[in-house]
């Protein structure tokens, strides 16, 4: 039987139709996000404190012009809270072993060196920052109690973290 292009082309779209969401077919906001950016974040936590970047302070709303450009503000906005939402409820079942390593995954993406980071964060509270706006009362508490309590014992520990930032591990 000779090629035909529009049978081809009949059985492309039957089997697109077939997918089911989320398949490398989905080309939604999330699924985008989640393409491009975060999975190449090598952090659960790494993820939260950069969706918690793109959140105003001073409004709560996510902001990410190249999502915004190609799907609109709205379903931006909406994959980025989802997202951070997501990936803040990934962390917190985590263990603590497991919290853990992804913290101290994290700190090692990090410019700055991982000490003064930890001792920055111990007297802030800036990790605080990675908390969605969704997140309950309790999730809220439980975060920043392990967080707390892994930075602590990373700063007893030293890991070998300098808090002189002069010592930083890029230069």
């Amino acid at each position: 039987m000779p090629y035909n292009g529009e049978d081809s082309v009949l059985v492309m779209a039957a089997a697109m139709r077939s997918m089911k969401p989320g398949t490398v077919w989905d080309r939604s906001a999330s699924a985008d996000l989640f393409r491009h950016t975060l999975n190449r974040i090598p952090s659960l936590f790494g993820r939260l404190m950069y969706l918690s970047s793109l959140r105003d302070p001073n409004s709560g709303i996510y902001r990410h012009y190249g999502l915004a450009a190609a799907f609109g503000r709205d379903q931006s906005m909406q994959a980025l809270e989802t997202s951070h939402t997501r990936s803040f409820r990934e962390w917190v079942k985590l263990s603590l072993r497991e919290k853990h390593e992804d913290l101290v995954t994290y700190l090692e993406t990090l410019d700055d060196p991982k000490g003064l980071v930890v001792r920055y964060w111990l007297e802030s509270g800036g990790f605080a920052g990675g908390i969605p706006d969704t997140a309950s009362k309790a999730d809220r508490a439980f975060y920043m109690e392990d967080v707390r309590q892994l930075l602590t014992a990373i700063s007893r520990l030293g890991d070998g973290a300098s808090t002189d930032p002069k010592s930083s591990r890029r230069k």
